[in-house]
Parts: structure tokens; sequence; C-alpha cells
């Protein structure tokens, strides 16, 4: 435990909360004897302070982002593979405390098991040290590498805009092409976006979706006016 402390960037007050972080249910089933828990109920909790420190970040650190995108973001940072990824860097799989089972079917190694283990040992940390212990070893395993810069604008102005109108029901969105213009091989498209029925931008391309990529932002540009 110590040697894991050390990878964990923390020294554990109630060192049996961390060791309880790598118990499995196989390992717990197999040897009731004992009377361990396995570490399902801190995965669990796990699972909320992660969502609740990564949330907190976009919201922090990407100021005017769409709650559809920064939804999108969280996913991508909590999902089993970015967990995984965690797991490998601090060599997890090494201190895991497995059933005979899952030993012998490559449990140590399982992308589920090993993600679940990072969330419980996130919730070990918050247990022992409370949020602010649990978001620095979030913040350096998980958000270090994340480029505010590279996720404020994804470029897709419709999918911007569309997130944007629907914050409030009832709108309806449209696009059209108005004008098309030059020889075959070299074309200039015009479009139009409507909401409810008015337009609200217009843009050209060299093809129909890049002139309705830019007609969203302009209408990007005229509504956050």
């Amino acid at each position: 435990m110590r040697e894991l402390e050390k990878k964990l960037g923390y020294e554990f007050k109630d060192r049996a909360l961390l060791g309880r972080a790598m118990v499995h249910s196989s390992y717990a089933n197999e040897n009731r004897q004992l009377g361990l828990e396995c570490n399902e109920r801190l995965e669990f909790l796990g699972d909320s302070v992660l969502g609740l420190a990564v949330a907190r970040h976009l919201f922090l650190s990407f100021p005017g982002m769409p709650e559809g995108r920064m939804t999108r973001l969280r996913a991508e940072l909590v999902c089993e593979q970015s967990l995984y990824s965690v797991a490998q860097r601090l060599g997890l799989g090494k201190y895991l405390m497995l059933g005979r089972g899952e030993e012998m079917t490559g449990g140590r190694e399982r992308q589920s098991i090993l993600a679940d283990c990072v969330e419980a040992v996130i919730a070990a940390m918050y247990l022992d040290g409370g949020m602010d212990v649990a978001t620095g070893f979030i913040s350096r395993m998980i958000l270090s590498d994340l480029d505010p810069g590279a996720h404020a604008a994804s470029g897709d102005h419709k999918t911007e805009l569309q997130e944007l109108v629907q914050r409030r029901s009832g709108q309806v969105l449209a696009y059209e092409l108005v004008g098309e213009s030059g020889p075959d091989h070299c074309k200039t498209f015009t479009a139009r976006v409507t909401l409810n029925g008015v337009a609200i931008g217009e843009g050209e391309g060299r093809s129909k979706k890049e002139a309705e990529q830019a007609a969203a932002c302009r209408a990007l540009e005229e509504l956050k006016r």
C-alpha cells in the first residue's frame, strides 16, 4: 500500500480505505471467512465524486460552452477507456485482490475491472482526505492534458447553434439553399438558416455543408450580441 500511495501522490490516514479499494468482489466472495468488503460501494461513490469534479472543472474552464457540449466532454473524460488509461499508468492491476477465477481469466488486465478500481480509489481518497484531495488526483491524472483552447470551439457551428437554441423549448431551426454561382468545377453556394421561420444568418461556401456551417456561424454571432 505504501508503494501505491507514492504513485497516487497521497498518504492515507486510514490505509484500510485504500486496501478496500483494491478488493474485487470475486476475492471477497471466495474469502467470505475474512469478512472483507469489496470495492463496489466505493466505486459507486467514486463515480459521483469524479463526475462532480470534472463538471466543475469544465464549468469554470470553459465560460460560455453550451451544456450539451460540456456533457459530451465530461462523458469522454470519465468513460471506461479514460479510467482504464489511468489505471494502466498507475499499474493498479498489480495491487488488485482477485478471486482465482478472475485471476486465471486475465482479470488483472480487464478494462472494466481496472476502470472500476480507479473510481474506488477516488472514493477512498475522498473519504480519507476530502474533496480537495480527490480533486487534486483527478486533476493530475485525468484533467492535466485537457487543453481549453482545443475544446473551447469545436468548429461545428451547426451543433453549437442547435445547442444554443434548444435552451428554450419549441425552437425550430431550418437550413435552405438560397443561391449558387460560378462554373460547375468551382461553385459557390449560399445557405440561410432560420429560427422559427425568421432568417438569422446567411453564409457562403464551396459546398452546401460548408455554406450551412458559415450561415450557422453568422447566426451565432448575431444571437450572442
